[in-house]
């Protein structure tokens, strides 16, 4: 049977892509440019997009899993209950849940909220699923790059509290195991929830000494006020976006993003390996690893 990955091109997906195919998994993506796709040659293409019935429905002829990623949207909510229930009317009861760390708690951020939505949905529908919930992106950084680089300053408000950053090809990697978990099953797993953390805890100081660290020369935290990031934000993308970043930047600075006990410990275990670091992250990012 086959493996439908929906979200496929973007950071995380292309990934769970990739390692799909490592493990010989028959797999599928929904995406709305084909030509764009740059997937490899066995993954099967299907053209189309969630509120695109028809095209959604075609796409879950004859799969038995689903890995479901909706983009940070002004319809995600409506994206994901649809796919949800596509896939139900289509007799796939087996998800891996792209969701959010702490969804259930900051329900005063849309993402969060939408997330928190779909996760109940995904237990009260009773299917058989793997809610993965990722702490900020380690990835993110690639956005505040220059900033560091050309104004030595750490401009993401990320407070005294800390967050468990994650990098993305860690987040694909757990995902495709449970993804190859579920649909070899031989029956009907329960509902598993799964934090996905980085293997430290790093404050917005911390990480400016990082970034210190790794460039041989002062860089600074720009501080907890996280309204110059929302005007920063703001000149790239939709102003509803970038007010929707700030209500979750202050998140990270009244709660944070801390790991519960064994969360690490229990990535490493599923991986097999030690997660990736910021540090090495940076480093790359930097053009001095």
């Amino acid at each position: 049977m086959t493996i439908l990955v929906i979200g496929a091109t973007g950071r995380v997906g292309r990934h769970v892509v990739e390692q799909l195919v490592s493990r010989s998994a028959k797999v599928r993506i929904l995406t709305r440019d084909a030509s764009k796709a740059n997937v490899p040659i066995d993954v099967e293409v299907v053209q189309g997009e969630i509120l695109d019935l028809d095209s959604l429905r075609n796409a879950f002829k004859g799969v038995r899993t689903l890995f479901l990623l909706n983009g940070v949207t002004g319809d995600e909510f409506a994206q994901a209950i649809i796919a949800l229930n596509v896939a139900r009317e289509a007799g796939v009861e087996r998800v891996v849940y792209l969701s959010v760390f702490d969804a259930d708690r900051a329900v005063n951020v849309p993402h969060f909220a939408v997330k928190s939505g779909a996760e109940r949905m995904l237990k009260a529908m009773d299917f058989s699923a793997t809610i993965l919930r990722p702490s900020y992106f380690i990835d993110n950084e690639v956005m505040i790059k220059d900033v560091v680089l050309t104004q030595g300053v750490y401009p993401m408000p990320i407070g005294g509290k800390g967050v468990a950053m994650v990098d993305a090809r860690d987040i694909a990697e757990v995902a495709a195991i449970e993804l190859i978990r579920r649909d070899q099953a031989p029956g009907k797993l329960p509902i598993e929830t799964i934090n996905l953390v980085g293997p430290e805890t790093l404050t917005g100081e911390g990480l400016a000494a990082i970034w210190s660290d790794v460039l041989g020369r002062p860089i600074i935290y720009g501080g907890d006020d996280p309204s110059s990031f929302e005007r920063n934000m703001a000149t790239f993308m939709p102003k509803w976006t970038a007010y929707e970043m700030r209500l979750m930047a202050e998140r990270y600075v009244s709660d944070g993003m801390i790991p519960e006990k064994g969360d690490v410990e229990r990535l490493v275990k599923l991986l097999g390996r030690p997660l990736h670091s910021y540090r090495r992250f940076a480093s790359t990012l930097a053009g001095v690893d």
